[in-house]
């Protein structure tokens, strides 16, 4: 007989479940994203153990085999660098950002450097048509023979492609796109995504083939879709960077097989995203001295990068007085300017203040704080901070200055890039000192001091 189907709404933002529709979800707290969907009915189980077995037999931890992870390269040193130093067989990654960004880029590209190294590859798009796929691969120049791509959105076609094919690197794009034909709802649901990157998953890992997908975002800048898919991939890629940006930057939020600490960065040019191997010269190559202008070198992982951080503060007749940040926290700027007042008493309150890193990278690590604190001042009182310097370091409550990790690294990547003069915490000038030479180093125990050395009457 016949079971009869059950109807339940899934908001498409988290997958929260109900019964009945909702205007709000309760999970997320978003309005009118409840959809109906379809799920099938459980047959009844049978009565004994279910499910399969490897056989396994638990042992001491110490026991267990290690071996080091097959890799290959990508053809791209920054994907290269945030994937954990390659592409891992059987692994399971996805790649999220915003639409134009360059996903399709850059996944078509490392399609074709793959596959310029003998590998198979199968790239299967859903939102194009192969010939458009075509055209995208004659201005990129990614022509390769081993290289195949299909047009194609059901699921068991397209692991019958992958049987026949027999790739080392699959790509779907887009996974908002692909369905099941057993899962009633539509391509794109919480029901369809889910079910098919379980199905994706079980492909990559009972056949060793590297997969990417490609996902789309939402207007708040999250991934569409479940949040549970985050967790079923081994590693999460996000683009940032605006779509007339000339930079994109590629950072890792989770990665199984690495660091998620590291971040690759791309320049969009007519042949798609480009590598750029050293960032920290070309963040500062329309850099022009002015007031309100500091260079902090912030790490990001293993790599030093040196950023220019821009601050304007003016007085404004409107109350309240505006806070406008762009890739910096706005509640630590607006820390930051209190501390300023309180601690340096700079009437900066009744000022509008906008703060901008140069290049688009955001930065989030306090060793920025000091930076941040002498580009807004200086920009307060009209003046010039002293030429050829770095600022870094952190600031506490009471206007102390805080040591910082890596300062060496931060320090040898201004060296190397023709800086003289450095403004850092009393306590890491005190252990670089006698280490690094050709440079000087101006420790400083709270902010007023730091104010003073770094803009010197």
């Amino acid at each position: 007989m016949a079971r009869k189907k059950k109807t339940v709404y899934v908001c498409q933002e988290c997958g929260y479940d109900s019964p009945k529709w909702l205007g709000r979800c309760p999970g997320c707290g978003a309005w009118n994203t409840m959809v109906e969907e379809f799920i099938q009915p459980e047959e009844p189980a049978a009565a004994g153990p279910t499910g399969l077995s490897t056989g396994a037999k638990p042992q001491p931890i110490g026991e267990v085999e290690v071996e080091d992870l097959p890799r290959f390269t990508a053809g791209s040193e920054e994907l290269d660098r945030v994937l954990g130093g390659g592409v891992i067989p059987g692994s399971l990654v996805l790649i999220v950002g915003d639409p134009g960004v360059g996903k399709s880029s850059l996944t078509l590209r490392v399609c074709a450097e793959v596959a310029r190294q003998g590998r198979k590859v199968l790239y299967v798009t859903g939102e194009e048509s192969t010939r458009q796929v075509r055209m995208r691969a004659d201005r990129l120049g990614a022509l390769a023979e081993t290289l195949y791509v299909v047009a194609e959105t059901n699921l068991a076609t397209i692991e019958t492609h992958v049987q026949k094919v027999e790739p080392e690197l699959l790509v779907i794009d887009s996974i908002q796109t692909v369905f099941k034909p057993e899962v009633q709802s539509a391509p794109g649901s919480v029901s369809q995504v889910r079910e098919c990157s379980v199905d994706l998953l079980r492909i990559a890992k009972g056949q060793g083939v590297a997969a990417f997908i490609i996902g789309h975002v939402t207007k708040e800048g999250n991934l569409a879709g479940p949040r549970v898919l985050e967790h079923i991939v081994d590693t999460v890629l996000y683009f940032e960077g605006e779509r007339n940006a000339e930079y994109r930057v590629l950072r890792a939020v989770k990665n199984r097989f690495g660091s998620t600490n590291e971040l690759g960065i791309f320049e969009m040019r007519e042949v798609g995203l480009v590598d750029v191997p050293d960032a920290s010269k070309l963040f500062l190559s329309d850099r022009q001295q002015d007031s309100g202008t500091v260079i902090i070198p912030t790490v990001e992982g293993t790599r030093p990068l040196l950023v220019e951080v821009q601050a304007l503060v003016a007085p404004t007749p409107y109350v309240p007085p505006r806070r406008t940040a762009d890739s910096v926290d706005i509640k630590r700027i607006q820390l930051l300017l209190a501390v300023l007042e309180k601690r340096v008493h700079l009437s900066i309150g009744a000022c509008d203040v906008y703060v901008k890193v140069a290049g688009g990278i955001r930065i989030d690590e306090p060793a920025a704080d000091l930076g941040l604190c002498v580009a807004m001042a200086s920009s307060f009182a009209n003046r010039l901070p002293r030429p050829k310097t770095i600022v870094f370091g952190e600031v506490g409550l009471s206007g102390e200055v805080r040591a910082v990790s890596q300062a060496e690294a931060r320090v040898s990547e201004a060296k190397r890039l023709g800086f003289e003069h450095v403004i850092l915490p009393a306590k890491n000038c005190r252990q670089l000192q006698g280490e690094i030479r050709g440079i000087s180093l101006y420790g400083a125990e709270s902010i007023g001091e730091a104010l003073k050395l770094a803009m010197p009457k």
